[in-house]
């Protein structure tokens, strides 16, 4: 069975583009009951029961199960809108713009290391498996950890990781 996909655009010429790369994918068109709709720079409208894939360079629907370029290439699309079917969530690396996620201009700023500490705690490692995978000292990550603890506001690891998680600074 093929997958059922719903472009939404505004521009006529996009749409007519966007539609004509779902069809040499193989994908079915429709404008109703679609398994995934892709949509162009825009909020996708109306309530929307299917997944929806957001190619945009701006902010994404907050309810988006994939957010792409707009410069996406067609097997990133392609790939976006299977694995949105199937209830994958799906965005480039350095991008949050995904429910549950606030905009990196409102994310604290972390050094690397303290990413680094903070993705390796997420991953529930000591601090002296922390210290041996990275190549510092345990008073080290403690510093590190101490920093980020004070930039996000957290008072412990699992608040750290939470918060890092929402907030759009880590993932898993």
């Amino acid at each position: 069975m093929s997958l059922r996909v719903e472009v939404r655009a505004e521009d006529p010429i996009r749409r007519r583009g966007l539609a004509a790369m779902v069809a040499g994918a193989g994908f079915v068109l429709v404008r109703d009951v679609p398994d995934v709709v892709l949509c162009d720079d825009a909020a996708p409208g109306a309530e929307v029961e299917a997944p929806v894939v957001a190619l945009t360079d701006r902010i994404a629907p907050p309810d988006a199960a994939g957010v792409l370029p707009r410069a996406a290439q067609p097997c990133q699309i392609e790939a976006a809108l299977r694995a949105a079917a199937v209830g994958l969530v799906v965005r480039l690396p350095g991008t949050f713009p995904l429910p549950g996620f606030r905009g990196a201009d409102d994310a604290p700023a972390l050094t690397a290391r303290e990413a680094e500490v903070l993705a390796a705690v997420g991953l529930g490692l000591s601090n002296k498996a922390i210290a041996r995978r990275l190549a510092i000292s345990v008073h080290t990550v403690k510093f590190h950890l101490e920093a980020l603890f004070q930039k996000i506001g957290a008072t412990s690891r699992a608040e750290a990781v939470a918060k890092g998680l929402r907030q759009g600074i880590m993932e898993l």
